[in-house]
C-alpha cells in the first residue's frame, strides 16, 4: 500500500477537520455558557477550571468519521475493518455524549447513573463480538511467548471485559490537560504500527485517522485547556484501544501500551478497597495523577512524565512481538 494513501493523507485530513471545527464548538459553548462544572472533591485548584467548554471529543469522532469516509471512496476493499472500528468509536462516544449532554443541558453534574453507562458498554461490546462470529472470528487469544489459545465462546466474554474495562480506564485518565490527548496519541500510534505490519490497512487507516485528530485536539486541551474532551472523548478512545487490540489479535499488548490507563484504574481500585477496609488511605488522591498534583507536580510535569511512560512500555510491547 502507499504510504501517502494509508498515512499522510488520513493523519492530515483529521488533524485539519479538528483545527478547523474546533474553534467554532469552542466560540459556541462559551457563547451559550455551557462549561464543565468541576467536582467539589476534586483537587481545590480546579475549580478555576469551573465553565470551561467540554465535548470537544465530538469533533476528532466527527473527524475520524469523514476521514474513514474519503478512505472508503478511494479504496472499498479495507472497509470492514475501519467501519468495524468507527462503530464502536461512535457509540461508546455516543454514551458519553448522553452523559455529558445531561451534565451540560439539563445541569446535572453527575450525568447518566454508573448501572445505565455499564449497561450500554456492556451491549455495544456483545454487538461488536457477534459481528466478529458473523465473520469467521476465532475466538482465539493471543499470548506473550505462548501464542494463540482457542476460548471457544468464552472469548466473547474477554471481549466484553477488555472493551469496558479500558473504556472505563481512560475515562479514568481524562482528568487533567493534555493528558489523556497525549497519552491516547501515542497508544494508538503503537497499534497504528502493528497493523501496518500486519498489513491491516483498514485498522491502520483508523488508528492513523484517530491520531491526527488527538494531535489536533491537543492544540487546545495543552495547558491552559480551551476546551475538555468529555465522556464522549475518552469513552470512545479506550473502546478503540481495546477493539484494535482484538482485531489485530495482539490483545495482551494493551498491558503494555496501555499501563497508564491501567495505573490508573489500579490506582482507584487500590484506594477504594482500603479505604473501605481499613479507613486510612493510600494515595493523597485517586486517581493516580491527582496524587502527584497533590504533591505539588505541575500539570506538564504529569502530562511529560505519563507520555514519558506510555512511550516506554509502548516500545517494549512491540519489541516483544
Amino acid at each position: 500500500m502507499n504510504f501517502v494513501d494509508v498515512i499522510f493523507w488520513p493523519l492530515v485530513i483529521s488533524f485539519l477537520l479538528v483545527v478547523i471545527l474546533m474553534p467554532f464548538i469552542i466560540r459556541y459553548f462559551r457563547r451559550k455558557q455551557l462549561g464543565q462544572v468541576t467536582l467539589e472533591e476534586g483537587p481545590s485548584w480546579h475549580q478555576e477550571k469551573s465553565g470551561t467548554p467540554t465535548m470537544g471529543g465530538t469533533v476528532f469522532i466527527l473527524s475520524a468519521i469523514l476521514t474513514v469516509l474519503v478512505a472508503t471512496l478511494f479504496d472499498l476493499n479495507r472497509h470492514l475493518d475501519m467501519w468495524l472500528l468507527v462503530g464502536v468509536f461512535v457509540l461508546y462516544g455516543l454514551i458519553g455524549f448522553v452523559d455529558d449532554f445531561i451534565k451540560l443541558f439539563m445541569k446535572r453534574n453527575l450525568g447518566l447513573s454508573s448501572k445505565q453507562k455499564f449497561l450500554a458498554q456492556v451491549a455495544i461490546s456483545i454487538v461488536f463480538y457477534f459481528v466478529l462470529m458473523f465473520n469467521n472470528f476465532d475466538n482465539q487469544l493471543n499470548f506473550p511467548f505462548i501464542g494463540n489459545i482457542p476460548l471457544s465462546y468464552l472469548y466473547g466474554i474477554f471481549a466484553v471485559f477488555w472493551m469496558v474495562g479500558f473504556s472505563n480506564a481512560t475515562n479514568l485518565t481524562d482528568g487533567i490537560d493534555g493528558l489523556l490527548a497525549t497519552t491516547g496519541t501515542i497508544a494508538y500510534a503503537a497499534y497504528a504500527y502493528i497493523a501496518y505490519t500486519q498489513e491491516a490497512w483498514g485498522v491502520l487507516t483508523f488508528a492513523v485517522s484517530v491520531i491526527g485528530g488527538l494531535l489536533g485536539f491537543f492544540i487546545f486541551n495543552r495547558k491552559p485547556a480551551k476546551i475538555f474532551m468529555g465522556d464522549v472523548g475518552s469513552l470512545a478512545l479506550g473502546a478503540g484501544l481495546a477493539a484494535m487490540s482484538i482485531l489485530l489479535n495482539v490483545e495482551w499488548t494493551l498491558l503494555l501500551i496501555g499501563l497508564i490507563f491501567v495505573l490508573e484504574t489500579a490506582s482507584v481500585m487500590l484506594q477504594v478497597f482500603w479505604f473501605k477496609r481499613t479507613g486510612n488511605r493510600i494515595f493523597k488522591m485517586s486517581p493516580i495523577h491527582h496524587h502527584f498534583e497533590m504533591e505539588g507536580w505541575s500539570e506538564w510535569k504529569i502530562v511529560g512524565v505519563f507520555a514519558a511512560i506510555g512511550l516506554g512500555t509502548a516500545l517494549l510491547a512491540l519489541a516483544l512481538l
